[in-house]
């Protein structure tokens, strides 16, 4: 028996026409939007990757222990998948823009107080704040571009999105090594402060508000918890969202592992965490800008097929190069490009299928898939990462169970709608 939540299935494409982007949005090209929401999701990585090649000289300034300090980043990444289940309510009831420009306010007020921080405790505080506020920019980007586009331009948009924000991830590493070499770990977040102080301008400038008051929702009790209901017990919801979590937790393994992979297994030094940054980005840029030429082509699920190929071949090279050879360059990191390639491929169809189960709550939902991701990055980062990088071969499997495991998700969800489609009723 298969009981059928009614918003599992998408609306009729038919009865839901939507209404032409209002006129202000004629202002912003796709092109001029898609830059500026992948500034926005920028914080993110800017926050995460930035500071890692600076962990050995924070532990050494505020006098903490190697785990003090990695902890600074689990409470960030806890705090920011905490808010990212409420950004997107939070925009379905008072605007996109108010939401985000709030946002880039509290998470300047964090960078400067981590800058400022003077024991890791209060680094812990202001990490906190970063993650609250960090997370806007990803989830009500995620909304507007649903606001405004459909399908095939939705999925090129949303491609275009990951193609830019994938710079981020390349370079903030390198920059962080080269600052904490030529000047102090705390340079790095001044440097992240002036970047949000002038994202913030831009916005205010710029970003247009993509939803009308009359479709917004209301924010209370009861309403968040129907909506919020509605997703949780949805089925599909679960396993779409899981697609994309469990192929991001395969890379952000190496990602939390990489103060250890590179300088203890690799013997690499601050200033050399583009070994692994930049090949990782590079299969990013490159899923996105075949996942934008093919949007339209070919159905979303053939597009996710391929990206599998990709996700479980690379996984596979990397347990079995590791599992009879020593770690060494460019082999420890040669997969990296492939899975980061196949991922860009799955990601944009499993996000926007997830987003189509409930389209009047499109906000709500991209918080809910934001959470889910990077929830999964915290158990990662707190608990799975360190665990595993005592060993490069014990990394490259955990990458192989974590894509093996989004594929059992998809092809679990692939079965779990044809059900619902041949029995309805049931």
């Amino acid at each position: 028996m298969f009981p059928t939540p009614p918003a599992d299935l998408p609306p009729d494409p038919v009865a839901e026409i939507p209404p032409p982007p209002p006129s202000h949005m004629k202002v912003l090209s796709a092109a001029a939007l898609a830059t500026m929401l992948a500034a926005l999701s920028m914080l993110g990585p800017f926050s995460i990757d930035a500071y890692l090649p600076a962990f050995p000289n924070i532990q050494a300034s505020l006098h903490a222990t190697p785990l003090e300090v990695q902890q600074s980043l689990t409470f960030y990444m806890l705090a920011f998948a905490g808010m990212v289940l409420w950004h997107g309510a939070l925009s379905d009831a008072f605007g996109r823009r108010n939401v985000i420009l709030v946002s880039l306010v509290m998470f300047a007020i964090g960078t400067l107080g981590c800058a400022a921080a003077h024991t890791v405790h209060y680094l812990w505080v202001f990490r906190i704040m970063q993650g609250v506020s960090a997370g806007a920019g990803v989830v009500v980007g995620r909304a507007i571009i649903r606001d405004l586009y459909e399908d095939a331009a939705a999925a090129r948009l949303l491609s275009l999105v990951t193609m830019i924000f994938s710079i981020a991830p390349a370079i903030a590493p390198i920059l962080g090594g080269w600052i904490v070499t030529l000047f102090d770990w705390r340079a790095i977040f001044l440097s992240l402060l002036a970047y949000s102080v002038l994202l913030f301008l831009y916005c205010y400038r710029r970003l247009p508000e993509t939803l009308p008051p009359h479709k917004r929702q209301p924010f209370n009790p009861r309403y968040l918890a129907r909506n919020y209901g509605e997703i949780m017990r949805s089925p599909l919801f679960h396993l779409k969202s899981g697609v994309v979590a469990l192929n991001f937790a395969g890379l952000f393994v190496y990602i939390t592992a990489a103060p250890v992979f590179l300088p203890q297994h690799l013997g690499l030094g601050p200033s050399q965490f583009g070994w692994l940054f930049v090949p990782t980005v590079g299969g990013i840029f490159l899923g996105a800008l075949a996942a934008n030429r093919i949007a339209g082509k070919m159905t979303f699920s053939r597009q996710i097929g391929i990206g599998f190929c990709f996700l479980l071949s690379a996984s596979i090279f990397n347990v079995l190069y590791h599992a009879f050879l020593p770690p060494s360059l460019p082999w420890s990191v040669l997969a990296m490009p492939f899975y980061t390639f196949g991922m860009s491929l799955v990601a944009p169809g499993a996000t926007l299928l997830a987003m189509d189960l409930f389209p009047h709550i499109r906000g709500t939902v991209a918080s809910c898939q934001s959470f889910a991701v990077t929830l999964l990055g915290a158990l990662v980062a707190g608990v799975i990462s360190p665990f595993l990088s005592h060993s490069v071969l014990w990394l490259a499997a955990g990458q192989l169970a974590f894509s093996a495991s989004a594929l059992v998700l998809w092809l679990t969800s692939r079965y779990y709608r044809s059900m619902l489609l041949r029995h309805p009723g049931r």
